[in-house]
């Protein structure tokens, strides 16, 4: 069996997280058909949930990448994840980027949410996301200051939830 790699280029999402890199549609669009013309199999557009024209900018670049896998971002929020379906439903290909963290320090201080409550939204997130699109991501934020053993936990829940690719970020 041949291995391929595939690119997952994340320039439209995590490139506007920097000073002074914010992007319009239009900067948007272009960028992705420069992606797609570069070869990448797939492309975060954007996290549809942060305004109105991140959604909007989302769909355009949904509407015009013909090749490469359009992900849309989301927490693992309802409304997050509708919203990234919303702005990735008529790609020719796309994915639903579901995350939530792991790391005890950010499920005490941030989520305020206890392990087991994490395993059960990261269940029911997945299982959500994959009844709107067969491709769902699953990331856990701030693995690597998590337990292992815990994050092994919920790596397992989301891939048996129907998460086919998972990442390991941070």
């Amino acid at each position: 069996m041949a291995e391929k790699i595939l690119i997952f280029d994340t320039t439209l999402r995590d490139g506007e997280q920097s000073p002074g890199a914010t992007m319009n549609e239009h900067e948007k669009v272009q960028i992705a058909l420069q992606l797609e013309s570069l070869g990448v199999d797939v492309m975060e557009a954007g996290f549809p949930i942060a305004s109105e024209s991140e959604l909007e900018a989302v769909k355009k670049v949904a509407s015009v990448v013909t090749k490469a896998t359009v992900a849309g971002l989301a927490r693992t929020k309802r409304d997050d994840i509708d919203c990234a379906y919303e702005g990735v439903r008529d790609a020719v290909s796309s994915r639903i980027h579901v995350f939530i963290s792991t790391s005890d320090i950010h499920l005490e201080h941030m989520l305020r949410m206890s392990r087991e409550e994490v395993l059960e939204e990261t269940r029911e997130s997945v299982r959500y996301a994959r009844s709107l699109v067969d491709d769902v991501e699953f990331s856990a934020m701030d693995a690597t200051r998590s337990d292992r053993e815990y994050l092994a936990r919920v790596v397992e829940a989301a891939i048996k939830a129907g998460a086919n690719v998972v990442n390991i970020p941070d």
